[in-house]
């Protein structure tokens, strides 16, 4: 246990990465888009585990676990209202979680890699997150997204996946865009957010990196 609290967030990182990584993998063989919100929910609780306080974690944990129950129940038994507020929830969640990696990593006096990986990982959380608000976006209103210049079809949960990360490093391919206010509205606030983060907590770990190399001998 004692070694898992010191590398908690390197852990995050690379289990996120490899989701990341999987994500397009996962399309291109024809696996279906359950496979793909299985690894993110594995993700999810990864990053849930991280958070500081165990009254929070638990709550948080329970959450999560209702939000995936209610998701993976039959749309019949519950109806699309549930559904919607259970995709919500899942982001909330991840929202949360992406606040306790950022305070782990702003909050320190001494920059050590686990703070690296805790802003690392916040950002892919990010990424993840916006990514299903987009796809839950498009699927409870058909034609938010475009995709080659007409209205998307089928906008699956990795391509969402895939616009997000695109959007949150502001490279604008211009494959998938927004065409609706709501929409724009959040791909704005993704793009303006991502930069904003990593002016920001590179200028906090590099500042809190040089006065720690400053301070003299026995301080």
């Amino acid at each position: 246990m004692s070694v898992y609290h010191h590398h908690r967030y390197a852990l995050l990182f690379y289990t996120l990465l490899v989701t990341l990584g999987i994500a397009p993998l996962l399309a291109a063989l024809g696996f279906s888009t359950n496979t793909l919100q299985i690894l993110l929910a594995f993700s999810l609780l990864a990053a849930v585990l991280n958070v500081q306080g165990q009254r929070w974690r638990m709550l948080l944990i329970l959450v999560a676990a209702v939000a995936v129950g209610l998701y993976a129940a039959p749309t019949l038994a519950l109806g699309r209202g549930l559904a919607r507020w259970a995709v919500l929830l899942v982001v909330a969640v991840a929202v949360i979680a992406t606040a306790s990696a950022v305070r782990f990593a702003m909050t320190a006096k001494d920059v050590y890699a686990e703070h690296v990986y805790a802003a690392l990982s916040a950002y892919l959380l990010a990424g993840f997150s916006f990514g299903v608000l987009h796809w839950s976006i498009e699927s409870n209103w058909p034609g938010s997204f475009s995709e080659g210049g007409g209205v998307s079809t089928h906008f699956s949960l990795s391509t969402a996946i895939y616009f997000s990360f695109v959007t949150l490093a502001t490279l604008g391919y211009g494959d998938v865009a927004p065409k609706t206010e709501v929409a724009r509205g959040i791909v704005i606030f993704e793009a303006v957010g991502g930069q904003l983060y990593v002016a920001a907590m590179i200028a906090r770990l590099v500042g809190a990196r040089l006065q720690t190399v400053g301070d003299p001998p026995g301080r």
